[in-house]
């Protein structure tokens, strides 16, 4: 079992360079930064009502920057989007941006995506939400051939690319992993045919659909496909159950609206997963 952790950083929040230290030199495996690049005004009355997790929103640094920095003052810690908004960002713009992150890093970066759930938002960007999966699928396989192919090219409906050359190629091979987000009833076709992990936040049924999730990976002939949950509470019940059904990595939320706060939840979550990481 891995342990991760998720904060949401923004201007004022702690330096993300700092939390990004603190969390390798306190043993945990990865860093899972959120995307928004906006919140439309007039999508207000969607989110939750919760005033502080709207203004993180609002206020939300970009991930590929932040994880950038983070990159150059950390040696072995992931970094990873939980999720990019994979179809409110042009594929080649994209592909360039990961793999660029890839090969600074030395290969550490984990692309979690996802359609998301702001229809203002993606309007925004020019993305219609009733085609928003559809698109997610051919912008990650466009960004899949033009990581792996020296001369790449890719038609679809949302995107039409004749042959082109792209660099750099990443450091992994054949790319970073794309990590699926979500929950919904499809979400487990989408992993299957383009995803090479599942990347749901931790609800009540995701145990029985990750038991669905790997005996559909056997007869699609493949391995058995890693599963990242999300907002883990910090119970050792549910850690316990989740390590039970096979889960690959754990990721904690982490306050991290101060440094003293992020380095004071970091201890304590360090301390909970102790005995998981001695008998690992």
């Amino acid at each position: 079992m891995r342990f991760g952790i998720h904060i949401s950083p923004t201007a004022e929040s702690a330096d993300i360079r700092a939390v990004g230290r603190a969390a390798e030199e306190r043993g945990f495996e990865s860093l899972f930064l959120p995307e928004h690049t906006h919140i439309p005004i007039s999508s207000q009355s969607l989110v939750p009502d919760d005033p502080d997790w709207l203004e993180g929103c609002k206020h939300m640094l970009d991930p590929f920057v932040s994880l950038g920095v983070v990159a150059a003052v950390t040696e072995r810690l992931l970094l990873c989007t939980g999720v990019c908004l994979l179809p409110q960002h042009d594929p080649i713009v994209l592909a360039k941006t990961v793999a660029t992150l890839d090969v600074l890093a030395s290969g550490r970066v984990q692309l979690g995506i996802g359609a998301g759930w702001n229809e203002a938002e993606m309007r925004h960007h020019g993305v219609e939400p009733a085609t928003r999966f559809r698109m997610m699928r051919e912008k990650a396989l466009a960004m899949k051939a033009m990581w792996t192919q020296d001369i790449a090219e890719f038609h679809g409906t949302f995107v039409d690319l004749d042959p082109l050359w792209l660099w750099p190629k990443p450091h992994q091979r054949p790319h970073p992993p794309l990590l699926i987000g979500g929950e919904g009833p499809h979400v487990l076709d989408r992993v299957l045919d383009y995803g090479d992990e599942w990347l749901p936040n931790d609800h009540p049924a995701v145990t029985d659909r990750i038991v669905e999730l790997q005996r559909r990976a056997v007869e699609h002939g493949r391995d058995p496909i890693p599963v990242t949950i999300n907002a883990v509470p910090k119970d050792p019940a549910r850690i316990e159950a989740l390590i039970t059904v096979g889960v690959t990595r754990c990721v904690f939320n982490v306050n991290a609206s101060s440094i003293g706060s992020a380095v004071d939840a970091l201890d304590k979550l360090a301390r909970l997963l102790e005995p998981y990481r001695r008998s690992a």
